[in-house]
Formats: C-alpha cells, sequence, structure tokens
C-alpha cells in the first residue's frame, strides 16, 4: 500500500460496517479475593465479585483466560455493554498514541460454580514481565478485567498413555489434568515431564498412581532444552499415546519433531502449541506465530505427515 493510499479516509460508511461486522469486545471485571505464593516463582490469585455471574466456565483441562492490562492514561472510567461487560473499545477509544490495552493468557487452574470464583496460578520473575510483577502486587479488592475462556483440551481417558509436557507457564493446565485424570481415571498410565527453575518451584500434585512425575530443573540453562532431553530419553510406550506439550517455541518445535516425526505420534492425539517465545513478549510472539507454525507444517510435510 501506497503512503497516500494509507492516509485517505475510508469510503463512507465503511467505518460503521466494519462495526457492525465485529461485535463489541467486553471484559468480566472482577476483583482479587486473594493472592499467596505457592512457590519461589509462581503466584495464586483468586478472583471474585459480582461481576464473576458473567462469566462462563469451559470444560477442558487448558481452560485459559485473557487477563486485559488497562495503562493509567485510560483513568477509572469503565464503560459497560448491554450484557454488563466492561466496553474494552469504549476504553481503547480513549487512550493516547502509544498506549494499548495489552492481554496476556493465563490457564483456570480452577472455577467454582458455587461461589464463581477463579483459581489463577502465575508465574513471576521478578520485576520481569508484565502480569508477574502485577500477580506479585495483588492484593484483595483490585480489579481483574478478562476475557475468556478459551481452550479445546482434555485428556482421552481411553488412552493407554498420557504424555504431559511443559515448562512453568504449561504446570497449571498439566497440574488440571492430572487431578481430572486421578478423579476419573485413577488406573490411567502415563508420564508427566516439567521444567521449573530449581527444586523450590515444584509443587505438589495429585496424580493417579501410574503417572510418574518428573521434574526438570533449568538452572542457569537454556529454557527448555533439558525438557526436550528428559523426553527424547524416555522409553516410548506401548499402545495409544495421548500427548499435551506446551511451553517455550523452540522447545515445543524440537518436541513436536520428535513426537510426530520420529516417533510417529498421529496429530489427533497431540495438543501441542508455543505459550511463549525467548526474547519475545507477548506482542511479538503473537505477531511471529504465523511463521513458526508454517515452519512446522513444512517440517510435517518434508516427512510426508501432511
Amino acid at each position: 500500500m501506497d503512503e497516500m493510499a494509507a492516509r485517505r479516509p475510508p469510503p463512507p460508511g465503511r467505518l460503521d460496517r466494519d462495526r457492525l461486522a465485529r461485535p463489541p469486545s467486553g471484559a468480566v471485571r472482577g476483583v482479587v479475593v486473594s493472592a499467596e505464593r505457592l512457590s519461589t516463582s509462581m503466584v495464586r490469585v483468586v478472583v471474585g465479585g459480582d461481576g464473576m455471574r458473567a462469566f462462563a466456565p469451559s470444560d477442558h483441562a487448558d481452560s485459559y483466560v485473557k487477563l486485559v492490562f488497562v495503562p493509567p492514561s485510560a483513568g477509572p472510567a469503565r464503560p459497560l455493554l448491554d450484557d454488563g461487560r466492561v466496553d474494552l473499545d469504549a476504553i481503547a477509544a480513549t487512550l493516547p498514541p502509544g498506549d494499548q490495552l495489552r492481554r496476556r493468557s493465563y490457564t483456570v487452574r480452577a472455577f467454582d460454580p458455587t461461589t464463581r470464583r477463579l483459581t489463577l496460578d502465575l508465574v513471576v520473575h521478578g520485576d520481569e514481565g508484565l502480569a508477574g510483577p502485577w500477580a506479585d502486587r495483588a492484593a484483595p479488592g483490585d480489579e481483574v478485567l478478562l476475557l475468556g475462556p478459551g481452550g479445546d483440551y482434555s485428556p482421552d481417558l481411553s488412552a493407554d498413555h498420557h504424555l504431559l509436557v511443559g515448562d512453568a507457564s504449561a504446570l497449571p493446565a498439566i497440574a488440571v489434568a492430572l487431578e481430572r485424570l486421578a478423579a476419573s481415571a485413577p488406573g490411567a498410565q502415563g508420564t508427566a515431564v516439567v521444567e521449573v527453575h530449581g527444586p523450590d518451584d515444584e509443587l505438589g500434585l495429585t496424580a493417579p498412581a501410574g503417572v510418574s512425575i518428573r521434574w526438570v530443573h533449568q538452572g542457569i540453562g537454556v529454557a527448555g532444552l533439558g525438557l526436550v532431553e528428559a523426553v527424547r530419553d524416555l522409553p516410548w510406550p506401548d499402545g495409544r499415546v495421548h500427548a499435551f506439550v506446551h511451553g517455550e517455541a523452540g522447545a515445543v518445535k524440537e518436541l513436536r519433531h520428535l513426537l510426530r516425526v520420529e516417533r510417529g505420534l498421529p496429530r489427533a492425539q497431540l495438543s501441542i502449541s508455543g505459550y511463549w517465545r525467548l526474547g519475545a513478549d507477548d506482542e511479538g510472539w503473537r505477531a511471529a506465530k504465523r511463521d513458526w507454525n508454517r515452519s512446522i507444517e513444512h517440517d510435517e510435510q518434508a516427512a510426508g505427515l501432511i
């Protein structure tokens, strides 16, 4: 598009049609009920309040919501849509150039339908990032705006073996999946491999007796490197394997090649995605993710899998 074309105003009525084509973006408004540190790198935030009556939970084990962070320049006003949700488009329209609403995705650790309280476990690394420092300072009464939920994975109870792999960002979803297996398939067999920074970051997990849990400590190493090595060293089980693999994008790409190309795991038996990427914030990772997916598809095409 040339510069002059970029400056031309849209045809009359174009903006109105665009607005009609896309429903307004509305966020559930909750408040922090409690916040506690679970480990050196994980904080649990419980969200409640009257606004949570608008939250409709998902049944998936990897259910997630997007926390919406509003810059101070927006002020305290929270205009509402007809359904009672916060009108994010109206807030965004008031922001000065350079400011924007920012979103961060987090797994739903639990939701109580009676109290309408939502539990989120967030990774923190001191002052690094956006949501981590917020969680580290969260206090009862703090505002929480959220979108969702999304999600598409639940453990297949008929599988012969469950493989759950991830770093700290995937730990809440892995914990939910293990709890569901323990409750609904206590005889399930499998392996969970989780990479955390060190021993102080390990959490107590509820799992069937037949599912072993292996912790990988990153220490000063590159994120995901030890995780890939640990999964590669696992003996490949007999029967039908159902796998959940999420974490740092570079490690996930290697793990997908290992499972799909080298181990021959069918795509339908694998939930896999990069939650984050070394050296990129969430906005940068979302912008690059299409090319990342394309490179993976090329790899699998070359192997005759697509």
